[in-house]
């Protein structure tokens, strides 16, 4: 950007870092187990995908929900989670159950 460029900016409509950045502090809320909360309707408000710290080269989905009006958090290595919420990702906050079939997770 050359200083006219920058002086042209319009400051009032600038966003601020701290409403579109996303850093690595852990979520807030109770740690559960994915045991502790299936076939029980949950709030999914939130979610954050990384590398696993438990298998290198496979990623970890971070979800943050409400349950009984408790904040908390599950971490799952489920691909097919993976891919429900990032196809759901414009439609948190969305209400769902997380259901066991066979061998993997699914939201219903």
């Amino acid at each position: 950007m050359t200083i006219d460029d920058i002086r042209q900016i319009d400051t009032d409509n600038c966003p601020k870092f701290s409403v579109f950045a996303r850093d690595k502090l852990p979520m807030p809320g109770d740690k559960k187990f994915m045991n502790d909360i299936l076939n029980r309707e949950i709030m999914v408000t939130d979610f954050r995908i990384s590398g696993s710290k438990k298998r290198n080269g496979t990623d970890c989905l971070q979800i943050q929900f409400l349950m009984d009006d408790h904040v908390c958090v599950v971490f799952t290595g489920s691909s097919v989670l993976i891919d429900q919420i990032q196809s759901a990702k414009d439609n948190i906050p969305f209400r769902a159950t997380i259901v066991k079939i066979d061998r993997y997770y699914s939201f219903s």
